[in-house]
C-alpha cells in the first residue's frame, strides 16, 4: 500500500491482521487501531464522538485495490452484507459503539487565504480508527459525518458531487505516482444538504498514514502550549521520521523532512497540471501528501495564471502561484516549531542561532524545488542526458502553450510522437496550437536538443509515455460521473475509476476519455462549497 515514494511513511509494526471477510472483523480491524494512534494523545488534540446517521446509506463506489490494500475483502460492498457496509462507512453504526471506541475529530488552526483563521479543526470528518496490514499502518477516516465541535457554522456534511470527486481523485492521483490520501469508498444518501442548491449527502471513506496538518503545529504554538506542541512533534518523528532522533536536533529535522517533501510534491503538481485550489495552511501535510480535495482541478488548457477556485477571486492559489504559496506555508510550520529548535542549546545566543538554523533549513526548499521541477520537464520531453538549457527548453514550450492555450495533458502526450527528423509527424501536437509558427519555432530547437539524445524515437516515445499521463480526471469527466450519479446510476463513476488506475496506458476502448473537454465544459467551476 503505498502513499509516497517514500519510505518515511511506511510503518514499524509487523503484525497484521488477517483479511476481514465480515463487516464486524472489519469495524474490529479498524477500531482496534485507536488504542495507539493519533487518538492516543489525548482530549487536548482532539474530542471523541459518533457520526450523526443518515437515512439509508447506499455505496456510490468502491475502489477495491483499496480494500485489498487494507486486508479487506472487496466482495462485501456488493455481496450480502452490503447494507452494513453502506451503513458502516457511512458513520451509521450497526451495533452500539464500544466506549473506548468512538470515532474521534482534531483540532487544529491555520491560515486561511494568507490570514490567520484561529482554530479550526475536522469541521465534517472523523477518523474511525487505524489499520494494520502488510507492514503499513493507516488511518480509516470519514469525511461529511456531521457535525462535530470544530464545525463553527458549517453542518458537518458533504455533497455527492464533491465526494464523488475527491474518491476519484485521491485515487487517480495516486496511480499517476503523486503522494496523496487515498479512498476507501463513497456512500450516499438522500438526506438533503443545502450548498448554492439543495443537493444530497455522501460520505468518503479516506485513508492516509496520517492526517496532521501544517495546522495542527500551528494551533499549538498560537496558543503557547509547548508542551504539546512538542508531543505532538515527537509523535510525527516517530511514527513516521525516526531518523530524525539521530540528528542533533530532531525538530529542526522535522521541517527539513516537511521541507523536502513539500518541495518534491509541489514538482509533481506542476508537472501535470494539478491546481489544490485552497493551498491553506490546515490543508498542507506534514508527509507532504496531496490533502483534501476541494476545488481542485487539472488544466485543460494551459494558462500559467489558471485559477481553479471560483471563490478565489484575487488568485492566490493560481497554478503559477503554488510553489510560491508552498513555501510560505513551510514558514507559517516553521515559525510554530521554533519553541522546540535548539531546545540543547545554551540559552545565551540560543534565539539568533535557532533563527540561523532554521533559514537554512527553509532555503533548501529552493534548492529542491527547482532542480526537481526541472528534472520533471526533462523526463516529460524525453530527454535523457542533462545539458545546459533544459530549462529554458521547457519553458519555450510553456510560453507558446501559454499563449495559444494548448491543452496541458495532450500537448505533453503528443510530444512523443515528434520526430527527431520527420516534420511529417508533428500534426497531433501541432494542431493544438493556433500559432503553427511559434510551434514550428519551437520544435526546431527541440529537434536539435534531440539531436544529442542517444535513444531513437521509439525508445524516447516509450519513455515519455511513462511519465506523460494520457487520462487524468478533467471536470468534464467528473461532471458526467456526478450527473449520473444524480439519477442513481453509478457505472460512471466506477468506469472512470478504472480509466484513472491506468492513467499513462492507451486503453484504446477509452480512447473518448482523453480527448479535449467538450465546449460545455467551460462554463464548469468549482468552489469552496464543495
Amino acid at each position: 500500500m503505498s502513499f509516497s515514494p517514500s519510505n518515511a511513511v511506511r510503518a514499524a509494526r509487523d503484525e497484521t491482521p488477517a483479511d476481514a471477510r465480515s463487516m464486524r472483523e472489519i469495524a474490529s480491524a479498524i477500531e482496534a487501531g485507536l488504542a495507539d494512534s493519533f487518538a492516543a494523545l489525548g482530549s487536548a488534540f482532539l474530542t471523541p464522538l459518533p457520526a450523526a446517521p443518515v437515512p439509508d446509506p447506499y455505496l456510490i463506489g468502491l475502489s477495491r485495490e483499496m480494500a485489498e490494500s487494507l486486508g479487506f475483502d472487496p466482495d462485501i460492498a456488493t455481496g450480502p452484507e452490503k447494507n452494513e457496509f453502506a451503513a458502516y462507512f457511512a458513520g451509521n453504526p450497526t451495533r452500539d459503539w464500544p466506549s473506548d471506541a468512538l470515532p474521534y475529530a482534531a483540532v487544529y488552526s491555520g491560515h486561511q487565504f494568507g490570514v490567520w483563521a484561529g482554530q479550526l479543526g475536522d469541521g465534517r470528518a472523523l477518523t474511525l480508527g487505524e489499520v494494520q496490514h502488510d507492514g503499513a499502518r493507516v488511518e480509516v477516516q470519514l469525511k461529511g459525518a456531521g457535525r462535530t465541535p470544530y464545525s463553527r457554522m458549517g453542518d458537518g456534511r458533504a455533497v455527492l458531487r464533491s465526494s464523488i470527486r475527491e474518491f476519484l481523485c485521491s485515487e487517480a492521483m495516486h496511480h499517476l505516482g503523486i503522494p496523496t490520501t487515498r479512498a476507501l469508498a463513497v456512500i450516499g444518501s438522500d438526506l438533503p444538504v443545502r450548498r448554492e442548491s439543495i443537493e444530497t449527502a455522501a460520505i468518503v471513506t479516506r485513508v492516509s498514514p496520517s492526517f496532521v496538518r501544517f495546522g495542527h503545529f500551528e494551533h499549538f504554538y498560537a496558543n503557547d502550549r509547548i508542551d504539546d506542541l512538542r508531543k505532538l512533534a515527537d509523535h510525527v518523528i516517530d511514527r513516521f521520521y525516526p531518523h530524525c532522533r539521530e540528528q542533533d536536533d530532531p525538530y529542526l529535522a522535522l521541517l527539513d523532512e516537511a521541507v523536502r517533501s513539500t518541495a518534491d510534491l509541489m514538482a509533481e503538481w506542476q508537472g501535470v497540471g494539478f491546481c489544490h485550489g485552497v493551498m491553506n495552511t490546515d490543508n498542507m501535510s506534514i508527509l507532504g501528501l496531496t490533502i483534501d480535495y476541494g476545488p481542485f482541478g487539472f488544466m485543460d488548457a494551459f494558462n500559467a495564471h489558471h485559477v481553479c477556485n471560483h471563490s478565489d477571486t484575487q488568485g492566490r492559489y493560481s497554478y503559477g502561484r503554488q510553489p510560491q504559496v508552498a513555501y510560505w506555508n513551510l514558514f507559517c510550520l516553521a515559525q510554530a516549531l521554533v519553541p522546540l529548535f535548539g531546545e540543547n542549546l545554551p540559552e545565551e545566543g540560543r534565539s539568533e542561532r535557532v533563527v540561523e538554523e532554521a533559514q537554512k533549513v527553509m532555503e533548501r526548499y529552493k534548492e529542491r524545488f527547482g532542480p526537481a521541477l526541472v528534472a520533471k520537464m526533462r523526463a516529460k520531453l524525453g530527454l535523457d542526458i542533462e545539458r545546459e538549457g533544459d530549462d529554458k527548453l521547457a519553458n519555450g514550450l510553456f510560453e507558446i502553450m501559454h499563449a495559444n492555450r494548448a491543452d496541458f495533458t495532450l500537448t505533453f502526450r503528443n510530444l512523443s510522437k515528434l520526430s527527431k527528423s520527420d516534420a511529417s509527424h508533428d500534426a497531433p501536437v501541432r494542431d493544438l496550437f493556433l500559432d503553427r509558427a511559434a510551434f514550428d519555432a519551437w520544435a526546431a530547437q527541440y529537434r536539435e536538443r534531440l539531436a544529442h539524445e542517444p535513444r531513437d524515437d521509439a525508445a524516447r516515445a516509450e519513455a515519455m509515455n511513462r511519465v506523460n499521463p494520457k487520462y487524468v480526471l478533467r471536470n468534464h469527466l467528473a461532471e458526467q460521473a456526478i450527473r449520473q450519479a444524480n439519477e442513481k446510476g453509478f457505472s460512471e463513476v466506477a468506469r472512470l475509476l478504472d480509466v484513472l488506475r491506468h492513467p499513462y496506458d492507451e486503453q484504446p476502448q477509452y480512447e473518448a476519455y482523453a480527448g479535449l473537454p467538450p465546449d460545455w465544459a467551460g462554463d464548469l467551476e468549482v468552489s469552496c462549497s464543495s
